[in-house]
């Protein structure tokens, strides 16, 4: 701020006697009678408390509103009650004079600065510019700062190279709705914001930049989670063998926990994973696994069991309520669309509770089958493989989080999920379809496009995790046209529709492109975790709302007639009931 001589968070006991000018927010007054005050002085480095002495000085201050921008000049003392809570708690200022430089117009705030991360979402968002002084909640802007500049540093001393790629560019299909951009100059035509910048950075590794990084804006209309952010969020592009030297150090440096994986991260195939932890994302803090009870379970009777894939997650030495129990199966049906079913062996060995009165003709072979002892919880899911293995997850992780003893709370667990499918058939269309990313290298090449199974072909595509939230997604690209084309035929698009949909990349591939890998670690994430915070708006200086709304600067918003016709639209509203 213009005309101070120090910042708020700067005096020190040693400028003792020295004048000094301070600007900051006026943060609040105690007034203890009417010539004797201590005034809270705010700015982005911390706060500095003023000591007025005089009844004049007492009215100029008790006329400023809350959250005016002030000037005070005056003298530093030693406190003689110090704070050791506060980098300024040794000093005070006795004022001279002050001098209002931003008048705050309004009487009452739309909340307490310092208290801002208790009002209602919508409204710290109306008022981000407030929220931001708030020094908890700029905290983790700066943090991500400091995370993006240690990342950039870490890149360079790996001799990769920072080149930044288009912001328009044309539609293609990635997986998300794009946002759309009227062309002016060609009517009828529209560039498309970047889902992810994969194109360019294949065309790069073509053109020879071999250790290429971007700190990448990403677009994509998608509905918004407590990790994802809609609208914008931001990617580190870097190759797989580099992430392992580079992130452990930023975790370790800025991480709430002191306590994170080392190099080489634990490595676990897809199935495995799915079969495992019943997710794709493995939260490897929880200690529980989930195993088959199908053989076990499948024809005890109970009819949501009949014919089904049955999955179990044990809890040994469960402590938990029947209150508790239901309200975590509860929890599973909302998160899953699925039931969870339960039962549990007591202190006598004999299975109670939940389902077991099916269980009793085949005790034996159900303890048996999982490992049960004593105090032993089971939870069950059934359905489809795919719709059991994915509520068990949901199960572990609820059972994990919920009750004590199955979690490591305070580190951070990575791992990387490698050998992902590379088709999958889709959940809506009931048709084949890229499971991961559709520019990967299909593990097996052409002879495996052409004689396997579709279902049954495995990609060169890695996810990194951390904490159960996918920091990175990569891959061994596709460099080659032949396979690439191959790989399209399977979901439907011939050789025509590749070259239409994928010029630029698909004529570099045809001039001799070297093969190459890649990875995106998502960086709002990453600071997300880093942060400890449970929501990603948190470390973003200007988010949307749940509904892709910037309530701060209404958009999106109508334009005017005029900018529409440049532009050559006619919007076109639904009649109105």
């Amino acid at each position: 701020m213009q005309g101070r001589t120090h910042n708020c968070g700067q005096l020190r006991l040693e400028n003792a006697g020295e004048k000094v000018t301070l600007v900051g927010w006026f943060e609040n007054i105690r007034k203890v009678s009417k010539n004797l005050g201590f005034v809270i002085l705010r700015d982005f480095y911390g706060t500095t408390q003023i000591v007025v002495e005089t009844e004049d000085l007492m009215e100029q201050f008790s006329a400023i509103n809350t959250e005016s921008t002030i000037e005070v000049t005056g003298t530093v003392r030693e406190r003689s009650s110090k704070n050791p809570k506060l980098a300024t708690g040794d000093i005070e200022v006795v004022p001279e004079t002050v001098k209002v430089l931003g008048k705050c117009q309004y009487q009452e705030l739309p909340f307490q600065i310092n208290r801002s991360k208790e009002a209602d979402e919508n409204t710290r968002l109306k008022y981000r510019y407030l929220d931001l002084r708030n020094p908890e909640v700029k905290s983790k802007i700066v943090l991500r700062s400091k995370i993006v500049a240690d990342l950039r540093s870490a890149m360079v001393a790996h001799d990769f190279m920072e080149i930044t790629t288009p912001i328009l560019t044309c539609s293609s299909p990635e997986g998300a709705r794009d946002y759309l951009v009227p062309a002016r100059k060609h009517p009828g035509k529209f560039y498309a914001l970047p889902q992810a910048p994969q194109q360019f950075k294949q065309l790069l590794m073509a053109s020879g930049f071999d250790r290429y990084f971007q700190i990448a804006p990403c677009f994509r209309d998608e509905d918004a989670r407590a990790d994802r952010s809609p609208g914008e969020f931001y990617q580190l592009e870097d190759v797989f063998a580099v992430l392992e030297d580079v992130l452990p150090p930023i975790f370790a440096k800025y991480g709430i926990y002191h306590e994170a994986s080392t190099a080489p991260f634990k490595r676990i195939p897809y199935r495995e994973a799915m079969e495992k932890y019943g997710s794709d994302k493995p939260d490897l803090r929880i200690s529980l696994l989930v195993q088959d009870a199908t053989e076990a379970l499948a024809d005890c009777g109970f009819e949501p069991f009949a014919g089904k894939t049955v999955k179990a997650v044990v809890a040994p030495d469960f402590k938990g309520t029947r209150k508790q129990i239901d309200k975590m199966c509860a929890e599973v049906e909302v998160i899953s669309g699925q039931k969870a079913y339960w039962f549990k062996m007591d202190e006598n060995g004999e299975l109670a509770g939940g389902i077991a009165k099916f269980l009793q003709e085949k005790k034996d072979a159900v303890i048996e089958a999982l490992g049960l002892k004593n105090g032993d919880f089971v939870a069950l899911s059934a359905g489809t493989l795919g719709a059991a293995q994915k509520t068990a997850g949901v199960i572990r992780k609820l059972v994990g989080t919920s009750f004590d003893g199955y979690m490591k709370k305070e580190c951070y667990e990575f791992c990387w999920v490698v050998d992902f499918p590379m088709y999958e058939i889709g959940e809506e269309s009931g048709e084949l379809e890229f499971c991961h990313n559709p520019f990967s290298m299909p593990q097996g090449g052409v002879e495996a496009l052409e004689n396997q199974d579709p279902l049954e072909i495995l990609a060169y595509q890695y996810d990194l995790v951390c904490n159960g939230i996918e920091l990175s997604s990569g891959a061994v690209r596709n460099h080659d046209p032949e396979i690439m084309v191959k790989a399209f035929e399977l979901v439907g698009l011939g050789e025509e529709d590749v070259k239409a949909k994928f010029p630029a990349m698909y004529n570099a591939f045809c001039y001799g492109a070297p093969p190459h890998a890649g990875i995106a670690p998502g960086v709002d994430r990453m600071v997300m975790l880093i942060a400890g915070e449970d929501s990603i708006r948190e470390i973003i200086p200007f988010p949307m709302n749940k509904n892709a709304q910037d309530v701060m600067m209404g958009a999106p918003a109508e334009v005017d007639e005029k900018q529409l016709r440049e532009v050559h639209i006619k919007i076109s509203a639904p009649e109105k009931q």
